[in-house]
């Protein structure tokens, strides 16, 4: 019985021990948190007469120690707390975006918080403000940081709010997105193998699937990780395509109704016809008879599965062109 007692002492302690490292990992109290808006000046004292110390940027925390009138005395930039453990760190990551935590005052003004009415509407709305500033020829500098931030921050804070699995695959998105940019600039984006290559950062998006398993968002998450598996360059060789054909077939088995299942099917037949073009290269007719196969096949499937897709219509007019032995890789001028 005493030995009962203790073993059950010792797993209570060890829970409580466990909740309050996590607790402690954020560094802050929730209540206390809070994100900005727009960028916010930080001053020493509460007078916009001096010149600011810092700037706390659209998305970035602060905890609100103090308020004072108009003025609200923060720690600022305080998100590199959140960000403690080292694994937990992107391959790639901008230098700005974890500057320094400081002590100061900002305007009170565009202030955020957990406890801010309908806050989980007004981070999602400023989040896809910036991101739709983000993809525009010229954007303005910061516009993906702030919306992948102000993103995080509505999962972050509003966690049961319709809108936090959304934010929590967009946030993760963004940064996906932006990592793969820069990691195509690099010489090894080319090689065939996708190891030579940096790996892109899944930690997030893997967080997503785990948060919200069997969700749309889930499905959306999966389907950006197989970028991290899919070749550099195919030099020409069949390898490349059959194995990436693979993965999408595999996934669209795994997701079949997901949001990004009709794109993954196209994809998957594209590589078909690609295949066809390669195999006829090499004068192995019979493989090439069964790429063009599988390619109309495959095709058909997603004509039959999403008919109001756009990739119905591509994957059909590519097996339209494959039958008509028209080179899908290389030049297609005869």
């Amino acid at each position: 019985m005493k030995t009962t007692v203790a073993i059950a002492l010792l797993l209570c302690s060890t829970a409580m021990f466990a909740q309050k490292k996590k607790q402690d990992l954020a560094g802050y109290d929730l209540a206390a948190r809070a994100t900005v808006l727009h960028t916010a000046n930080v001053y020493v004292t509460a007078d916009g007469g001096t010149s600011p110390m810092t700037q706390v940027t659209p998305g970035h925390e602060v905890v609100v120690v103090a308020r004072n009138g108009a003025w609200v005395n923060v720690f600022a930039n305080t998100d590199s707390a959140d960000k403690a453990d080292p694994d937990a760190a992107p391959e790639i990551e901008d230098p700005g975006v974890h500057p320094d935590p400081s002590t100061g005052w900002i305007r009170d003004k565009g202030i955020v918080s957990p406890g801010t009415p309908n806050g989980d509407n007004i981070l999602y709305g400023a989040a896809l403000e910036f991101e739709a500033q983000a993809m525009l020829p010229h954007p303005p500098k910061g516009a993906a940081a702030a919306a992948h931030w102000l993103y995080q921050r509505v999962a972050d804070y509003f966690p049961r709010s319709p809108l936090a699995a959304e934010a929590a695959y967009r946030s993760a998105d963004i940064r996906w997105q932006l990592d793969k940019t820069d990691i195509s600039t690099l010489p090894s984006a080319h090689e065939q193998e996708a190891y030579l290559r940096p790996q892109l950062f899944e930690g997030d998006l893997k967080r997503v699937m785990k948060q919200y398993p069997n969700s749309p968002q889930a499905a959306k998450a999966a389907f950006d990780l197989i970028d991290n598996k899919l070749c550099g360059d195919w030099q020409g060789l069949p390898k490349c395509p059959e194995m990436e054909a693979g993965l999408y077939i595999k996934y669209a088995n795994q997701f079949p109704l997901g949001p990004k299942t009709a794109e993954a099917l196209y994809n998957a037949a594209y590589r078909q016809g690609v295949l066809v073009t390669m195999y006829t290269v090499d004068e192995q007719t019979r493989r090439a008879e069964q790429a063009k196969h599988d390619c109309q096949e495959i095709a058909d499937q997603l004509s039959k599965a999403f008919p109001q897709s756009e990739y119905a219509a591509r994957a059909q007019s590519l097996a339209f062109r494959v039958a008509q032995n028209i080179p899908i890789y290389g030049s297609d001028r005869d």
